[in-house]
């Protein structure tokens, strides 16, 4: 009996050791790298070194290097050495929020060599635990100042303080409000109408045949207005110096420089014309007068019939010729 329990219990000793060689990496080959850290933050020899998240070795040994830092000698397993790159860095992360330190080896350039036995890998900081902690806190303790705003917010809201509480307790500017939607509503209605106007109008515009369709496509309708706007900006430089000309002569006909600006703006010299032409009335009455006189005058009755006699004997020839003129085409139609 003392001989079966001894047995059992070598074959359990034996068990658990090749159990915990197995944990620990003890019966694999495996090759070592280390990393020189400023804080290992807890780590333990015998925690595990994880690669993308797959255990490949352990912590071997942990020793003070330098002034303040410390060297991590880690076993990685031979199968994983070509995966590990020679500029793959390693920092202390943790297995969960409250679980054991690890070594997680990460990055690397595919094309760098793999890492060798006794390399030593760069170092990156992790994710301190007490750091996440009062990140936590802080947190915590802005939610509940957020937390208690929004009460004292809500507390407003329900006695009616601000816009939003009058917004959520007065009827009447609910009203208002409401009616403003409805007008909005009828705006963006007629907004719609217009557009569906606007895309009937655009589709009139581009059918054939029509005005606007040549005036846009038609090169000869296009160059007949052209010549139109041409013929028209002449014209209408035409009339700009038609106007400049009538402003000329009437600043002429204002000046009293010349004789149409004197006869239309120098009332002496309209009086003095006026008088003038009265003289000239007067002296011909007498002129006719005189005239008159001098026919019954004895000296000059002669001279005076003998003219009248020539001018009677010119008018009968001039008649006779033309009665003569008037018969010659009767005989031509006979």
């Amino acid at each position: 009996m003392v001989g079966i329990f001894v047995l059992i219990a070598i074959v359990i000793f034996v068990i658990g050791i090749l159990t915990l060689g197995g944990q620990q990496k003890r019966f694999i080959e495996s090759i070592t790298v280390s990393t020189v850290f400023d804080d290992v933050e807890g780590l333990k020899v015998g925690n595990n070194v994880w690669f993308s998240g797959v255990k490949i070795g352990t912590v071997k040994g942990i020793e003070l290097f330098g002034e303040a830092q410390v060297k991590v000698v880690m076993n990685i397993e031979q199968e994983a050495q070509k995966y590990i790159r020679q500029d793959s860095r390693a920092r202390v992360s943790s297995e969960s929020l409250i679980g054991n330190r690890i070594i997680e080896i990460i990055g690397g350039t595919p094309s760098r060599p793999a890492v060798q036995d006794g390399a030593i890998l760069a170092a990156e900081p992790g994710m301190n635990t007490d750091d996440i902690m009062k990140k936590l806190q802080q947190n915590n303790e802005n939610l509940a100042t957020i937390t208690g705003n929004f009460s004292l917010i809500s507390e407003k809201l329900v006695r009616g303080e601000g816009t939003v509480g009058t917004l959520l307790t007065d009827t009447t500017l609910a009203k208002d409000f409401r009616n403003m939607v409805a007008s909005l509503e009828n705006t963006s209605r007629n907004a719609s109408r217009a557009s569906q106007e606007l895309s009937r109008f655009s589709r009139k515009l581009n059918t054939n045949g029509g005005l606007a369709d040549e005036l846009l496509t038609d090169t000869v309708v296009f160059s007949r207005l052209q010549q139109s706007m041409t013929e028209l900006e002449k014209a209408t430089q035409s009339a700009t110096q038609m106007v400049q000309n009538l402003e000329q002569a009437s600043s002429k006909v204002n000046n009293d420089n010349n004789a149409v600006g004197v006869l239309l703006n120098d009332p002496e010299f309209a009086r003095q014309l006026q008088s003038t032409m009265q003289n000239l009335e007067t002296s011909t009455e007498k002129l006719d007068e005189n005239m008159e006189a001098m026919q019954s005058n004895f000296l000059l009755r002669g001279f005076f019939r003998k003219r009248e006699k020539e001018q009677r004997k010119a008018a009968e020839k001039a008649q006779e010729q033309q009665q003569q003129t008037e018969q010659i085409p009767v005989k031509q139609e006979n």
